[in-house]
């Protein structure tokens, strides 16, 4: 029996990059022989035992057969004649088909160094087809690893083209792509997995809200890069600069769906654009299963995400009236990763990316006016049920139109 570390750690290591779990790969055993060990089984589709000390995942090595469409379709076999290349020679990109033995060498049987070198994602094998998770994988990879210059190979991309074309993809369940799409949010640059998968033509199939944005014209003075689908990705990259909060990042990528069902006789204006938007998140959340609260903060962005750039503009009314439709008087918390969004979408415009933005912190000062109010006094006053409720708002008001008058004479 020979244990081998193999994948993400071994391709990790090789970029100096830290490594923050261990996969490993059994070759010549049967499952007995980890159970007389003490490892435990886990997992239906194959073999994988859990470390008994370290709980790290150690799986035996396995060949795989397509047998049915989708992800889910194939046979394993694991023998304990399975070899470590036969192993690697399933796994999908060469830089995580490599493995380091015992004594620290590194095994590359299909060329992962050079590729690591060359700073390529490219397939191991023609079996790369067989799996349309892999497109998914490789979109995100590409967002993991952009920053160091990996660009996805161009035979791999052709590949992934002839995937979509074939109808890999219509086989992918919701929540795998949701899975792998929250990761890519994660990424420093996350907006090249949505480049990567319209590239190949997948985006259109399984996010097609987002790829309809594409060519649809916006105003250039407003937005010199005109592209709706352009802004889109730019603002997600000013999202990623700006939080490393996934909800931050997910209300950005959605908040200008609408623009997409623009009446073609108003482009390149978008009037109502942000109401349009609103089935449309509804539509792709319910789809993919996407976590309540996101959902809830890529509405609100894109319902109000005008308000905020106009904040200045806006009467203590309207503030208030903003702050409830926002629901941040209950979740308070929700206020600022509102603005980051809006800041960023405002910063995504090509030759607005180091502008600044006032009007995030002039929300949050006002909406801190609004806080000063205490509840628990009017109680006391005898206040309770509506009454309550009309007394509160009323001092709020009268926060913010102390908050307003005072902005204005900063400005005289």
């Amino acid at each position: 029996m020979q244990i081998y570390l193999v994948g993400g750690a071994v391709r990790d290591q090789l970029l100096g990059r830290e490594v923050h779990e261990q996969d490993w790969v059994v070759v010549g055993a049967e499952p007995q022989d980890l159970l007389r060990l003490g490892y435990s089984q886990v997992g239906n589709d194959f073999p994988v035992f859990l470390h008994p000390d370290s709980k790290e995942e150690y799986a035996l090595a396995r060949k795989e057969r397509k047998t049915a469409p989708g992800y889910t379709g194939f046979n394993f076999d694991t023998a304990s004649n399975v070899t470590l290349e036969e192993d690697l020679l399933r796994r999908d990109l060469t830089i995580n088909a490599m493995a380091r033995d015992a004594a620290g060498e590194v095994i590359d049987p299909y060329g992962g160094r050079l590729d690591l070198d060359a700073r390529l994602l490219r397939h191991v094998s023609p079996a790369f087809a067989e799996d349309p998770v892999r497109i998914l994988r490789i979109a995100r990879f590409a967002a993991r690893y952009h920053h160091l210059g990996f660009t996805v190979a161009d035979e791999t991309q052709q590949l992934m083209q002839s995937m979509v074309a074939a109808g890999e993809v219509n086989h992918l369940v919701a929540e795998r792509v949701w899975k792998e799409c929250s990761r890519a949010l994660d990424e420093q640059d996350a907006e090249v997995f949505f480049t990567v998968l319209r590239d190949c033509g997948a985006l259109k199939i399984i996010m097609p809200e987002i790829d309809a944005l594409f060519g649809v014209p916006q105003r250039a003075e407003y937005h010199p890069e005109i592209d709706t689908g352009i802004h889109t990705l730019m603002s997600l990259q000013q999202a990623c600069l700006l939080s490393t909060a996934r909800d931050v990042r997910f209300a950005t990528l959605l908040h200008d769906l609408g623009k997409a069902e623009t009446p073609a006789e108003l482009l390149p204006r978008h009037h109502q654009h942000e109401i349009r938007s609103l089935p449309l998140i509804k539509q792709f959340c319910a789809r993919l299963a996407v976590p309540n609260d996101l959902r809830d903060l890529a509405l609100g962005v894109a319902e109000f995400h005008t308000h905020c750039h106009r904040a200045f503009e806006l009467t203590p009314k309207a503030l208030l009236k903003l702050f409830n439709r926002l629901d941040v008087l209950r979740r308070p918390q929700k206020l600022a990763a509102f603005c980051l969004c809006c800041e960023a979408d405002a910063r995504g415009r090509t030759g607005f990316e180091g502008r600044d933005y006032p009007q995030g912190e002039y929300l949050q000062r006002a909406f801190a006016a609004c806080k000063t109010v205490d509840t628990q006094a009017l109680i006391t006053q005898g206040f309770e049920g509506a009454a309550l409720g009309e007394a509160i708002a009323a001092q709020r008001l009268a926060q913010l139109k102390i908050f307003k008058a005072q902005h204005l004479r900063s400005l005289a």
